[in-house]
């Protein structure tokens, strides 16, 4: 039987987790299918999902350019490299773990 929901938990370091009301962790459900759609939510899904509801800073581009993880942001699945796992293009799992890290700073 399926479920409604894929819950997954979303990990913020390097600074990043100041844009997510200064949560480094964060636990969210999303919907088993991308709204409008009947595909799975994959990572790109995610980061929409991120910035339009849970990102507390008005400088998205820290984040994202072009609706993509911006150059400087590291992103892990289940502790792998997203470029071994399809990048923004995997379909995430009940239990993952998604953590972005900020290799940007300013000096």
């Amino acid at each position: 039987m399926a479920t409604d929901i894929v819950p997954i938990t979303v990990q913020f370091s390097g600074g990043l987790e100041l844009m997510f009301d200064n949560k480094a962790s964060q636990k969210i459900q999303l919907p088993s299918k991308v709204p409008g759609t009947s595909e799975p939510p994959n990572v790109k899904y995610l980061l929409k999902f991120l910035c339009d509801e849970l990102m507390t800073d008005t400088r998205k581009e820290l984040f994202v350019l072009d609706d993509a993880i911006r150059p400087g942001v590291l992103a892990l699945i289940n502790d792998a490299d997203w470029e071994l796992e399809g990048e923004d293009q995997y379909v995430l799992q009940p239990g993952d773990t998604i953590l972005f890290v900020s290799t940007l700073h300013g000096g």
